[in-house]
């Protein structure tokens, strides 16, 4: 194995394509010079990308003084206000089967429960710093919309649109039900909790938003699921707290009622119900979700990484000064070969102990703490941009086709499928999975056949464009020079900074 220098391959295409949604998970600052001496120092007053949580910083000042003197006091208020929330919670359920828990709670429990929660509620995002909800719009009744859409969830203080709401039901991650406090408000709520690890959950739900919407009245209104954690909790609660004032606009569409091609199509109806919104809010409309904590977008029918991680690979190794296609994997095709990080560092001569943990990462490893060579052979392959696109299918099908129980030849099957998918495109292993049963439906096998994956991973009209913009740049850009446009992962173009920024 040889080592070249980190200008001999390149994995992207620098020409722009057809215009792609902004990734939706972040949010790029674009500050004038006297704003950037004004706000304080950190990652989001260097013009990069932040998250819409963190779409804002104090100035130093401000920082300084409200940061050091009102947040301590307003965050210590709210959590005692938080605190208080629970006895009016616990109340509203205490002594309630779950038989009972089924229909809508009435009575003195609902008068008194329901209007403590609410007011101390709407105090401790005053108390936050929240001094103002300003409504357009007028709410619709339970009978003419029994389910509420809001939009776009960002941030962790989204729960708040439920106030002018008048508390209505949520979905929400039964995870949530550990949490102090929180676990409380939703069994108060009589939320509908959905589980990730059960597939049959999502059904579930699906029955109980029915059943709630379509008892005539008789249930509040259903709201969209809120999430409780968020990997800037401290931060964002901090930084809005040291806000002199925030103010929070919320608006009330009109009933988006469904047309007869919309009732017989759910997808249809959700698409347009989403375009709306998005009008309404001014920003475009995308299909791009979380899948755990990986941001996808829906391309045909398959799922994949807005950001593959194959790439964070080509940067780890670039930065050590490794040319993949001059290492040797040896890698036996169809048969799976385990190995250690040691050897995993002797077989691409890494020396660096950071260096080899963070490639190593990149793979999936098994309960030993051990990954399978045919990935890596894969992965190192795709960084190698002297192969073409067919040598490369070619290369995956047959480092993961299997021999057939009955009958001569290799077919894919959905294992290996999934591994090169979520390889090469960082898609969900069982979104890759359902896309292999689709494609295996028009045949007699359980696998692909080598013409089958091509096919489809070179011709077929949406995923043959994926995997060419993904895999292979259309001509080797020249080493990068400061004003030069750099690419992203996904076949975009990140504009150059202009002077100054």
């Amino acid at each position: 194995m040889s080592q070249g220098s980190p200008g001999d391959w390149a994995p992207l295409d620098p020409t722009p394509g057809p215009p792609t949604p902004p990734n939706p998970f972040v949010h790029e600052l674009h500050l004038s010079r006297l704003q950037r001496v004004k706000v304080r120092c950190g990652r989001g007053a260097s013009g990069g990308l932040v998250g819409p949580e963190v779409a804002f910083s104090p100035t130093l000042l401000q920082f300084c003084l409200l940061g050091a003197l009102l947040a301590p006091i307003r965050v210590l208020l709210a959590f005692i206000v938080l605190f208080l929330l629970w006895p009016f919670a616990w109340l509203q359920v205490a002594g309630l089967t779950e038989e009972q828990l089924q229909e809508p709670i009435t009575g003195w429990r609902k008068t008194v429960c329901h209007n403590g929660v609410l007011g101390l509620s709407r105090l401790l995002f005053f108390l936050l710093g929240f001094l103002r909800i300003r409504v357009r719009g007028q709410r619709a009744s339970r009978l003419e919309a029994p389910v509420l859409v809001a939009a776009p969830h960002s941030t962790f203080f989204d729960p708040i649109v439920l106030l002018p709401c008048d508390l209505p039901k949520v979905v929400s991650r039964a995870e949530n039900l550990s949490v102090p406090v929180i676990g409380a408000l939703l069994r108060f709520n009589q939320a509908i909790l959905v589980s990730r690890h059960d597939p049959a959950s999502r059904r579930r739900v699906v029955e109980e938003v029915r059943r709630r919407a379509t008892s005539g009245g008789k249930w509040p209104q259903v709201g969209k699921g809120l999430e409780i954690c968020s990997p800037f909790l401290l931060q964002v609660l901090w930084l809005t707290a040291s806000q002199p004032c925030s103010i929070v606009d919320v608006e009330f569409l009109p009933v988006y009622h469904p047309s007869l091609e919309e009732s017989r199509d759910p997808t249809l109806y959700a698409n347009n119900v989403q375009r709306v919104m998005a009008q309404a809010l001014g920003i475009p409309a995308t299909e791009c979700e979380f899948v755990g904590s990986l941001p996808v977008i829906v391309v045909g029918r398959l799922k994949v990484a807005l950001e593959p991680q194959l790439w964070e690979l080509g940067k780890v190794l670039r930065k050590a000064g490794l040319s993949p296609g001059c290492v040797d994997t040896g890698a036996e095709p169809g048969r799976s070969r385990m190995i250690s990080q040691e050897e995993f560092a002797r077989q691409l001569q890494l020396s660096d102990p950071q260096t080899v943990a963070g490639a190593f990462s990149y793979f999936q490893q098994d309960a030993k703490g051990m990954v399978d060579f045919r990935d890596v052979a894969l992965a190192l392959a795709a960084l190698d941009g002297g192969r073409s696109l067919e040598e490369l299918t070619r290369l995956a099908f047959e480092l993961f086709a299997e021999e057939q129980a009955e009958g001569p030849g290799r077919l894919l099957y959905k294992d290996g499928f999934s591994t090169i998918l979520h390889l090469l495109l960082g898609s969900p292993r069982p979104a890759a999975v359902t896309l292999h049963a689709e494609l295996c439906q028009a045949g007699s096998h359980q696998g692909l056949s080598l013409c089958q994956f091509q096919d489809f991973s070179l011709h077929d009209p949406f995923h043959g464009k994926l995997f060419s913009t993904y895999l292979r740049p259309s001509q080797i850009p020249k080493a990068s020079s400061p004003g030069s446009p750099t690419a992203r992962a996904n076949g975009t173009v990140q504009a150059p900074k202009q002077k100054g920024d």
